[in-house]
């Protein structure tokens, strides 16, 4: 065991943990007065139930023993048998390493809950959290996290090992994964009443800039904590995480102020997401400079993107499709260009970007990846909701959307203005 590496991923754990609430700011913000105590509430349910699923068989299909083609982990682990507070992984403690991977856990399937704010029941997305997690990001989890031993002891996921594409810290599982399961619920759930006729404004800037702060305060030991060592790869991602969450900000802002000439604290939170979003999984390939680039594309593209669903007629709340899918696709495909020769050579696998001398190969890769775990992620997602839709009823009725999720799933409200309900579009 290594005392400055496991310092510094207990540390990078518990910024890790700061991302939950502050995505339930950041969320809480951006909708309307009468959902905020439902969207939060989703958020917070999501870090209750994701260590019972983990610490049960999460963890070991997860990280265990491949069983076959790279797909899934073996039982091994399940109920952590056989780990013990002597139990090492790599240098550090494996339960440090198994709450600080089970965290990330928790942060994708709560982003999720932003694609169906203001319209979904609670207990229906109390149900669907622990399956998703167990038949949607367990699997790809193992295919993204999972490294084959460096004795040849044990066999990882497919995607780091057999493909060798480069995904630092999840910009495919994290990312691309939650925001494919979000378009796929937004389209089960359906449409809020009164979209595209009414505004649905986020009714307290305030916190969601607060939120934006905390996140990108724990996305520190999200991304330089994926370097699992307190060494130089954790301090090239964390200067590049600064970097692209800054480029994302202007990036966002620029594309305002051409085309509504002024710049929105909104926009410039939802940049700083975008940022951080796209280097995700590059943190630990591209240079400080390439951070700018990965930064400003991603706030641009995102900031056009958060438009399709009204072309694409999808009713995605609070726009994890426009923000972590195009985010994720940007960082996880930039990387086939920006990766650098001497950062790759670090890292061991994978090939620089074809501005690096790398050619189309490393491309190709991250194309396949991106692919797989967004068509994957959809599919399942999408059969896991109907199933519950079908059953239970995924959505409220429309007396209560229109009156007050909260009062009516939580027999709470957020003001005391709002108490008993509120017909307030705010």
């Amino acid at each position: 065991m290594d005392a400055g590496d496991t310092a510094w991923l207990l540390a990078a754990t518990a910024l890790v943990l700061l991302m939950v609430p502050g995505l339930a700011f950041f969320y809480g913000g951006m909708v309307r007065a009468k959902s905020v105590l439902n969207i939060m509430m989703m958020s917070f349910y999501a870090l209750a139930i994701f260590p019972v699923v983990w610490f049960l068989y999460g963890y070991s299909f997860a990280f265990g023993d491949d069983i076959g083609g790279g797909l899934l982990g073996g039982a091994e682990f399940v109920g952590l048998n056989g780990i013990s507070p002597e139990t090492l992984s790599g240098t550090i403690p494996a339960y440090v390493f198994i709450v600080f991977q089970m965290l990330f856990g928790v942060v994708t399937v709560a982003l999720v809950s932003g694609a169906i704010a203001d319209r979904a029941k609670f207990v229906a997305w109390m149900v669907f959290v622990p399956v998703w997690v167990t038949f949607v990001y367990v699997p790809v989890a193992h295919w993204v996290f999972a490294f084959d031993a460096p004795d040849g002891s044990t066999r990882g996921g497919w995607i780091t090992n057999r493909l060798h594409a480069l995904d630092f810290a999840g910009g495919t599982a994290v990312e691309i994964n939650s925001g494919a399961a979000a378009l796929a619920l937004a389209i089960v759930v359906g449409r809020r009443i009164g979209w595209k006729r009414e505004p649905f404004r986020p009714h307290n800037l305030p916190a969601v800039l607060l939120g934006a702060g905390l996140l990108w305060f724990g996305w520190y030991g999200f991304n330089a904590g994926s370097a699992l060592a307190a060494n130089g790869t954790a301090g090239l991602a964390l200067i590049n995480t600064t970097g692209s969450g800054c480029a994302g900000v202007l990036g966002w802002l620029a594309l305002e102020f051409i085309r509504d000439r002024k710049g929105t604290s909104f926009g410039a939170a939802s940049g700083a997401v975008a940022g951080l979003v796209a280097i995700t999984p590059s943190c630990g390939t591209v240079s400080p400079l390439g951070s700018l680039v990965v930064g400003a594309v991603a706030g641009v593209v995102c900031a056009l993107a958060v438009g399709m669903k009204y072309k694409f007629n999808y009713d995605d709340s609070l726009d994890v499709v426009g923000v972590h899918l195009v985010g994720g696709l940007v960082g996880t495909l930039i990387i086939g260009f920006l990766a650098t020769q001497a950062n790759v050579a670090t890292l061991g696998y994978g090939s620089p970007g074809l501005l690096y001398g790398g050619g189309s190969e490393q491309l190709i890769r991250q194309t396949t990846a991106a692919v797989a775990v967004l068509a994957y992620s959809f599919v399942v997602t999408y059969m896991i909701g109907l199933a519950i839709d079908k059953t239970i009823g995924f959505r409220v009725e429309e007396d209560v959307e229109v009156s007050g999720i909260d009062q009516a799933e939580h027999l709470e409200t957020a003001y005391e203005h709002l108490s008993g309900g509120s017909t307030l579009g705010a």
